[in-house]
């Protein structure tokens, strides 16, 4: 896999399309990072993180998805911003806004993966990783 943190949004939008509950993602230190970000943004319920098991031999994220009363996700779209073949590194000053400021962006910098608002915040740039909305 060339680029696994497509992956995983990618696995979160095909669940929301198929009306998961739950869905189980290869686990990194980048992709819990991701997690808790959009847990704590509430745009899930949260995850946890499990451990591998004699059949399973890999770490394993569980993202528990959120929805409201009507079934609709509380994620209305999910996008990757910089890829392997074209990376995307802005200053605090341009990191963009998603939705006019109601979506987030995820942001990985030298003090670790944060939101958008946060890095502007602390001043810092970095690698625009994905926008969630």
């Amino acid at each position: 896999m060339t680029d696994p943190i497509a992956d995983f949004l990618t696995r979160i939008r095909n669940a929301i399309h198929a009306a998961r509950e739950t869905v189980d993602i290869p686990s990194s230190k980048l992709k819990i990072e991701m997690a808790r970000i959009l847990s704590e943004q509430g745009y899930i319920e949260g995850f946890e993180i499990e451990e591998p098991t004699a059949d399973r031999p890999a770490q394993l994220i569980r993202v528990r998805l959120k929805y409201t009363d009507a079934r609709q996700s509380a994620i209305a779209g999910l996008q990757r911003v910089s890829r392997p073949g074209q990376r995307r590194y802005v200053p605090a000053t341009e990191i963009p806004k998603v939705q006019g400021g109601m979506g987030t962006t995820i942001v990985s910098t030298s003090r670790g993966v944060m939101t958008g608002h946060d890095a502007r915040r602390a001043g810092v740039g970095g690698e625009i990783v994905a926008k969630v909305w």
